[in-house]
This record gives C-alpha cells, structure tokens and sequence, in this order.
C-alpha cells in the first residue's frame, strides 16, 4: 500500500476513536516542527524543499516509520505550492524526487483558513512577510469568509426596486 493511500485511511476513518485522535496530534505536531524548520530557515530552505522523498522526510523530522504522515503533511501543502499540480502523492516513494515551490503569502492564507493557529502565529513568519503584509492577508481572508444573509430585513430596501421600505411596499401584507 503507498503512503499516501495509509494516510488517507488512517487519516479519514475514525473507526477507533482514541486511536484516531492519537494519529491526528501526532501528524499535527510533526506538521508544526516541519514548517519551523522551513520557516527557520527561509529564504536558504532549499534543501529543505527539494531532493528524494526519504531524505525530504528525514530533514523535516519525519522517520522511516512517519512516511505516511509526511506524506499527509504534502497533502496539506499542495495547495500552497507554486508546482503542485506537479506532486502526484499516489505515486510517492522513498526515492520519488520532490521539489517544493512555497508561495509563502499562499501558505499563511491557506493556514489561516484552515484555522491552524499553531500554524500561522508562528514567530518565523516575521522574517519572510511583513506585518503589513500579515495584516493585509489577515483583512482578504477575513473579507471572504464574511457571512452574508439573504434575507430582507423590514427596513431594508425593497427588493422590487420602488424605493420604500420593504414593510411599507411587498412586505405590507406579510
């Protein structure tokens, strides 16, 4: 079985409930220790990013016995890489050849929507954008996720375009 497939079924079936939450923290915590050293390091990471799977996995603090869960830690980066249309993680390996290309704005989105403030308030952060740059990521994150009701409130507008209240025009007779 590929390590990406164990992951995904250690990862999605929670059959054994104490079992599963065990799994889960661990990948979480090994995730963590991963991005402070990629972080830590920026921007001379590149040994970090690139080389064959094993090694990869070994330089980020994943062992022979965790290959799943690095490969659970590509599923979640994936999304925040300039290349990941390139990774196919069925197909990972020990000597599978990987190669991240972090757009690191992307990353802190993407951690920020996942609510991963493990994650995101890291202090590396500091050295590879600038708070004004956090800010502003902060505010377009914030601005997307904004719940909108589609409801009409009594006082608002009619909907029909006349100008008047909506519980003086189509909402009267409700």
């Amino acid at each position: 079985m590929s390590y990406y497939k164990t992951w995904m079924d250690r990862s999605e079936n929670a059959v054994n409930q104490q079992v599963y939450v065990q799994y889960i923290n661990l990948y979480y915590a090994m995730e963590k220790k991963a991005y402070e050293k990629i972080l830590a390091a920026y921007p001379d990471n590149s040994e970090l990013l690139n080389g064959k799977a094993a090694s990869m996995a070994s330089a980020l603090g994943f062992n022979k016995d965790s290959m799943d869960i690095f490969l659970g830690f590509l599923d979640g980066i994936k999304s925040s890489l300039k290349n990941g249309d390139d990774l196919d993680l069925e197909s990972v390996d020990d000597d599978t050849d990987i190669s991240l290309d972090i757009d690191y704005e992307k990353l802190y989105y993407n951690m920020r929507d996942a609510k991963a403030q493990w994650l995101f308030k890291l202090p590396a952060w500091k050295s590879i954008l600038s708070q004004a740059q956090m800010a502003e990521i902060t505010r377009e994150y914030r601005e997307a996720n904004i719940a909108h009701a589609t409801n009409i409130g009594r006082n608002d507008p009619c909907p029909c375009g006349s100008g008047k209240k909506y519980k003086k025009c189509c909402g009267k007779n409700i």
